[in-house]
């Protein structure tokens, strides 16, 4: 398998194509970004990190009938994926109302609640990542509701088998932003993107301790610490 040309740069990760028809590599970065790129940083190690903890969530999902891009790793920044066609949606699952939606309910962060919250998000960093709702989703164009029902259920089934792997980790799963994309060999509606500390809220289950992207958003520090802990955790866990 042979690295090909770079196709996308992101913010936190770079794309490349492979000699393997809709293959592709996925490189992830030392760089943090908040706020959509409003605050920015390096982090070293901080690639390494989130590439391990995605394939461990990826490959665990991939094995429980969720299907992602995820094929295999590739050393300790890289990963093999599937070729996508990329949905600008990004659903977002909570088990407790944290963060921006707690200020915008008026409730206390990590209020816990019964029900699982389902949110829609256009992934359009121009526009601030706004919430959509589903019907403004298939007015644009964005997708249809057949589309919607398969990401929300996907979605539900992803959040149902992390959260006691997680547990199982000693870590609360708060909330999980999952993206979407058409698989380039089969069409199907898969997971895109990463799973892992950047793309979740996670707390300590013992001590309530952050140890997700909100250390960098609040400036609590130890981010590659955190990040460390999550995965030594889950390495555990899921070899147990």
């Amino acid at each position: 398998m042979i690295k090909g040309n770079l196709i996308f740069e992101g913010n936190e990760k770079q794309v490349f194509t492979t000699d393997i028809p809709d293959q592709v590599i996925f490189h992830y970065k030392d760089v943090m970004v908040a706020y959509n790129n409003v605050k920015r940083a390096r982090f070293k190690g901080k690639g390494a990190l989130n590439s391990q903890i995605s394939a461990i969530l990826l490959n665990y999902l991939n094995e429980n009938g969720v299907e992602t891009h995820f094929i295999e790793s590739l050393g300790e920044k890289e990963q093999l994926c599937r070729m996508i066609e990329i949905i600008p949606l990004q659903v977002v699952v909570h088990n407790r109302i944290a963060g921006d939606l707690a200020s915008r309910l008026g409730v206390q962060d990590g209020f816990a609640h019964t029900n699982t919250i389902i949110d829609l998000h256009y992934n359009n960093d121009a526009l601030d990542d706004p919430f959509i709702n589903r019907d403004q989703a298939v007015a644009i164009g964005l997708a249809n509701y057949q589309d919607l029902d398969c990401m929300y259920d996907i979605a539900r089934r992803a959040n149902k088998l992390l959260k006691p792997l997680f547990h199982k980790a000693g870590i609360e799963l708060v909330e999980i932003t999952i993206e979407f994309g058409r698989a380039a060999d089969s069409g199907a509606i898969i997971i895109s993107d990463e799973i892992s500390p950047d793309t979740c809220r996670l707390w300590d289950e013992a001590t309530g301790e952050r140890l997700d992207k909100d250390r960098f958003r609040l400036d609590l520090g130890k981010v590659v610490e955190s990040y460390q802990i999550v995965l030594d955790r889950l390495t555990k866990a899921i070899n147990e």
